[in-house]
């Protein structure tokens, strides 16, 4: 990252004005907006330091929890046809959404496949009977095998 610094679990971002000649950011990942500013980079990390121990004494003061960037959980709008296709695919695995959305990114993230999930169980299968083949439910009228999903 290099627009960004690290100090005590917080981010932050890291900008440079040229009209103002000054560097300047904010702590990103929070609600609550805490700047900060220096006309040099190395006193810019210094700054983002104050800003974030400022922002815990006050807390502290004020006896409130203070935030915390990447508490665990967040909220994914993926449309209604994707959540329904991902609850039952994770249904059909016998695992929960979280566990299989968890497993997703991670896999993502890790520059993996996302076929055959460790952790999810392949439950595909075929059945073959008569002149029709099951897959996972939905009836086929021949014999050959089908790709399955």
């Amino acid at each position: 990252m290099n627009n960004m610094m690290q100090y005590k679990d917080y981010f932050g971002s890291i900008h440079y004005s040229d009209d103002d000649k000054i560097f300047y950011g904010q702590v990103e990942y929070i609600r609550s907006l805490i700047s900060f500013e220096r006309e040099d980079v190395v006193s810019l990390r210094a700054s983002f330091q104050e800003a974030v121990d400022d922002y815990l004494a006050l807390c502290e003061e004020k006896s409130i929890e203070p935030e915390k960037p990447f508490k665990g959980s967040f909220n994914v709008r993926v449309g209604s046809q994707l959540h329904r296709q991902a609850a039952l695919f994770a249904q059909q695995r016998g695992v929960n959404l979280n566990n299989l959305v968890t497993d997703a990114l991670e896999r993502y993230l890790k520059g993996e496949s996302l076929e055959n999930a460790s952790g999810i169980t392949d439950m595909r299968y075929t059945v073959k009977t008569s002149s029709k083949q099951f897959t996972q439910g939905a009836a086929q009228d021949n014999l050959s095998q089908s790709k399955l999903l």
